[in-house]
């Protein structure tokens, strides 16, 4: 089953519907650009990939210290533009029903992706061991930075406001009654047990029945308007669902590039690194297409703001707990955060962690309907299940790697997360964001759909790292305050 022409991953909900319950067409749900801006025309990818990075250059390129880490740094983050674009540019051409060349541009582009993967994972392990970091300032005055900042802040969210949406894309936006009904449909005609578990993955399943928004395009398409159906009913529940993406997906960028410059400024004691952090996220071309993207951005923005609220061990746990129930990936961090904090704040960590959790199965039981919907939907966000070699996309879908080879990548990246609890053995900040990206990096080796496109879960961490100074005073016993009933303890041991 071939991914639809708008890069997302296969659901029963798209493909199989039958044409009564087509949605009305996408293009009535967005304004145009041009509205805002007079005879504005949005940059095509590949166009903005070569202007962006000849910016990035510009402004963060150490001409007077060529051999530099920071410049290393930066043709790395540049080098994932041309895998991005030649799986985008894939998906458009399968869309336009060039399967063949489709294929062999697609695996090329995923193979782009997990080799520029394992470099910046490589990176960012031996990250602890670099405790010479020199200031390194952008070539822009911290003004500048901001001014240019702001602009493309606001042009990337007038991007989401304005975007349009796939035919497929739209198709998730229907209640889960409705979804529930044409999955039971599909089940009885093929045999076969299809749901979001199948064609998402894990996580939390209310998640993958927002649509995505797609901020540029590398063909124009012109869709024609579908046979409607009740069509004031669909149109008004596609309009909710539409609007929460737009919504989330505006917050998550705001509160991404709000953290970078936070981390920076509060705990780096460098606000212009924290700036130049959320300048060169803005400016890079993933960040252009795939800002409207709810399942990208809005993990992205709770792993940030665990490192924004380190200091705050609860909110830290809520945080990642958000994270991982949201896109289960994140749970792998537990051992590294949970060994961050072992000296003081582990108490506290977990119990926020457990709060969010908590939070999340108790939405999961009132919008399930069912008690065996109920159990599905809890299996998925802990991903309880045997590890699928099927319904697979990405560079798993097309032969070049064998689905099998899946259980070893899970064992190894398993193993890995396991031992960042014995090491490093003094955990800092630096540690904990580096690693955190780390974890990040590796879950898209074996991420079963669209494994390493998800570049957000990691990309603000792995800037982070790069603008970061040494830290080695930044750990939990210092910078984390007791607790009320440990200062109580104390007072009474005193």
């Amino acid at each position: 089953m071939p991914p639809t022409g708008g890069g997302r991953t296969i659901r029963p909900s798209a493909d199989n519907y039958d044409e009564s319950h087509h949605p009305p067409s996408p293009q009535r749900f967005s304004p145009r650009m041009s509205d805002i801006l007079f005879q504005y025309e949005r940059v095509n990818p590949t166009s903005w990939a070569y202007l962006s990075s000849l910016l990035l250059l510009a402004l963060f390129f150490k001409f007077n210290r060529v051999f530099s880490v920071r410049n290393v740094d930066l043709f790395m983050l540049i080098a994932l533009a041309p895998g991005l674009l030649l799986v985008l540019f894939s998906y458009e051409k399968e869309g336009l029903g060039d399967a063949a060349n489709a294929v062999e541009i697609q695996k090329l582009g995923f193979q782009w992706l997990f080799a520029v993967g394992a470099v910046i994972m490589v990176r960012l392990l031996i990250d602890p061991a670099m405790v010479r970091r020199p200031l390194l300032d952008p070539n822009l005055n911290a003004a500048g930075l901001a001014f240019l900042g702001s602009s493309l802040l606001f042009f990337l969210m007038a991007n989401v406001v304005t975007g349009q949406l796939a035919q497929a894309d739209l198709a998730p936006a229907l209640t889960a009654a409705e979804l529930k009904a044409h999955t039971a449909k599909i089940e009885a005609s093929s045999d076969e047990t299809l749901d979001t578990f199948d064609t998402e993955g894990p996580g939390y399943w209310l998640l993958y029945l927002l649509p995505r928004i797609s901020t540029q395009t590398v063909i124009d398409q012109s869709a024609e308007a579908p046979p409607e159906t009740d069509a004031e009913r669909l149109q008004q529940q596609q309009k909710v669902g539409v609007v929460t993406t737009r919504v989330v997906a505006i917050i998550s960028q705001v509160m991404i590039v709000v953290g970078l410059v936070l981390v920076g400024s509060w705990h780096f004691d460098n606000l212009v690194a924290g700036i130049a952090a959320a300048v060169m996220y803005l400016l890079l071309p993933y960040t252009a297409k795939w800002c409207g993207d709810p399942q990208h951005c809005l993990p992205a923005s709770l792993l940030v703001w665990a490192v924004v609220l380190y200091r705050r061990p609860m909110l830290a746990g809520i945080l990642i707990g958000l994270a991982s129930g949201t896109i289960y990936y994140p749970f792998f961090l537990l051992p590294l955060w949970c060994s961050f904090y072992w000296d003081r704040g582990v108490k506290r960590f977990a119990t926020g962690f457990l709060i969010a959790i908590g939070a999340l199965m108790i939405t999961m039981a009132i919008t399930a309907g069912s008690p065996d919907r109920f159990l599905g939907h809890l299996r998925q966000m802990f991903g309880i299940r045997w590890p699928r070699l099927e319904h697979l996309q990405g560079i798993w879908r097309l032969g070049f790697w064998n689905p099998v080879y899946r259980i070893p990548i899970i064992i190894a990246f398993s193993a890995l997360a396991i031992s960042f609890v014995v090491w490093p053995n003094r955990k800092n900040l630096g540690v904990l964001i580096s690693c955190t990206a780390a974890l990040m990096v590796g879950a898209q080796f074996w991420q079963p759909h669209e494994g390493g496109m998800f570049v957000a879960w990691y990309l603000p961490l792995l800037l982070l790292t790069i603008f970061r100074p040494n830290l080695e005073d930044r750990i939990a016993a210092t910078m984390v305050r007791e607790s009320w009933w440990e200062q109580r303890r104390r007072r009474a041991a005193a």
